[in-house]
């Protein structure tokens, strides 16, 4: 419920409608008749996890942004509220909270529902619905509590995430893979020539497809292009950027999957990392906004 006061407006795609539509389906589908699954509550992020990733003269501005009342906080969609600083700091603590449950053991894997999204978050700046940017706040939470050296961030989201990207362009301790629609229009980000740099040389993947790619062709690119480096790689962990916007229906991105394509996708993710890092897996949703089909993308996930 923490995640429903952030309030974007009339109209917005990313409201808290997203998260009713995907928690009304889990209940009423397959996963509410077992007991191998729960849900739990998130914890709020301290500054010092958000500064990780972001800056805090930008941390503070978004603080004192929400605070005197909200509005449109980049100059393009991303619009927050007086709750939403708070609200965005549980984001970030519901997905390092799913992090130290998954190594703690306590869970094999798990799915951390939050809102705002945060892919497209940079270190000084909000952009495309996120403000901080938790899926990369969590990748260096690992490296520095757990000291691993390997994380894979797989990022499957119809857009390119440019802050993610950003986060870690000069390092071999974190490979991010995104899997994106033709980002020319949005985000101008995640063409296959940018690879990395420094350390993080080749350790940098974007793999463009043309709009209304359906699924046959991107589960060929996950098993032929995908698959393979994941092997190669062999991550300790593996974070995954669950946007649930590449479905046929989404009004906001421009691809034609299907929602059995997304079973077959989190089917390999589950395998590969049941096979590479003793099941090590945290997901974290981002986009995904047909408010007729999320649910059920969510639960077939």
């Amino acid at each position: 419920p923490k995640y429903c006061q952030h309030n974007t407006g009339m109209n917005h795609p990313e409201s808290a409608k997203r998260l009713s539509a995907i928690i009304n389906e889990l209940k009423k589908g397959k996963l509410s008749q077992g007991k191998n699954w729960q849900f739990v509550a998130p914890e709020k992020a301290c500054i010092e996890d958000v500064e990780l990733v972001h800056g805090i003269e930008y941390i503070k501005f978004v603080e004192t942004f929400c605070r005197s009342g909200g509005g449109l906080l980049d100059l393009e969609d991303t619009v927050v509220s007086p709750e939403s600083f708070e609200v965005a700091l549980y984001a970030v603590g519901g997905t390092i909270k799913a992090v130290n449950l998954v190594m703690g053991k306590k869970f094999e894997n798990a799915f951390a529902l939050v809102r705002p999204p945060g892919h497209h978050a940079e270190k000084f700046r909000a952009f495309g619905f996120c403000i901080f940017n938790n899926i990369a706040i969590a990748a260096k939470y690992l490296l520095k509590k757990y000291d691993l050296k390997r994380i894979l961030i797989l990022d499957i989201d119809a857009h390119h995430g440019n802050g993610t990207q950003e986060s870690f362009y000069e390092t071999n301790k974190v490979l991010y893979m995104s899997i994106h629609q033709d980002p020319r229009i949005f985000p101008g980000t995640g063409f296959i020539d940018d690879i990395g740099e420094g350390e993080g040389l080749g350790y940098n993947i974007n793999i463009p497809l043309p709009f209304r790619t359906s699924d046959h062709i991107y589960l060929k690119a996950i098993k032929e292009i995908v698959t393979p480096i994941i092997h190669q790689y062999k991550p300790q962990f593996v974070l995954a950027s669950a946007g649930l916007d590449g479905h046929y229906t989404d009004p906001v991105a421009s691809l034609s999957l299907s929602a059995f394509c997304y079973q077959e996708i989190y089917e390999t993710i589950v395998n590969l990392a049941s096979e590479i890092c003793e099941g090590r897996l945290v997901s974290a949703l981002e986009g995904g906004y047909s408010l007729k089909f999320v649910g059920k993308i969510a639960a077939a996930a």
